[in-house]
């Protein structure tokens, strides 16, 4: 059996050269809005990468500051995500001095977090969350929903395909029965 040079190039290129589109395709599907790249945790040498870390989870993503008058929702996000971590859900925090209200240091910020508020949830290298300057994943949220954050503990819930389901304004507080209802359908 004889095959023509282009049956040929076309039977290698769909072999070889369609599998990186296929495992990008694949890797955005699994991972939504989670960048493919690696962000530093607050305050520690260690990153994580989002989409490896995290895909698969029921994501609330809210952007931080030490000195805001909704900073109390630190404890209640705590608690929310001890009550349903093992559940698939997590929450990932970005302090952010975007509005003018976050400490400095990035130590200051993590003693500050734990001594307060004993947080345990990831929190992430400060960053900016609005604008051009928005590290990739707000850059991402943005593009999904349409709504860039208006102030501090403005939230975004992510299902496990990594999509933007929900966008909550900063009044909303972590334990609002509209808030844990959307996570538990996305648990369920």
């Amino acid at each position: 059996m004889r095959i023509s040079l282009p049956s040929m190039l076309l039977l290698i290129f769909s072999v070889f050269g369609g599998a990186p589109v296929l495992a990008e395709t694949a890797t955005t599907d699994r991972c939504g809005v989670l960048p493919q790249q690696e962000f530093s945790l607050l305050h520690r040498s260690e990153t994580r990468n989002l989409c490896q870390a995290y895909a698969g989870r029921v994501i609330l993503v809210v952007n931080t500051a030490s000195r805001c008058g909704y900073t109390p929702q630190l404890g209640t996000l705590e608690t929310l995500y001890n009550r349903l971590q093992k559940r698939g859900f997590t929450v990932l925090g970005f302090p952010s001095d975007d509005f003018n209200q976050e400490l400095e240091q990035e130590e200051d910020i993590a003693s500050f977090c734990k001594i307060n508020y004993g947080v345990t949830f990831p929190l992430f290298g400060k960053s900016s969350v609005r604008g051009a300057s928005a590290n990739p994943l707000y850059q991402q949220l943005i593009a999904g929903s349409g709504e860039s954050p208006r102030w501090n503990f403005h939230k975004y819930l992510l299902d496990r395909q990594g999509q933007v389901q929900a966008v909550f304004p900063s009044s909303t507080r972590p334990d609002d029965p509209k808030l844990v209802a959307a996570i538990e359908a996305l648990l369920d």
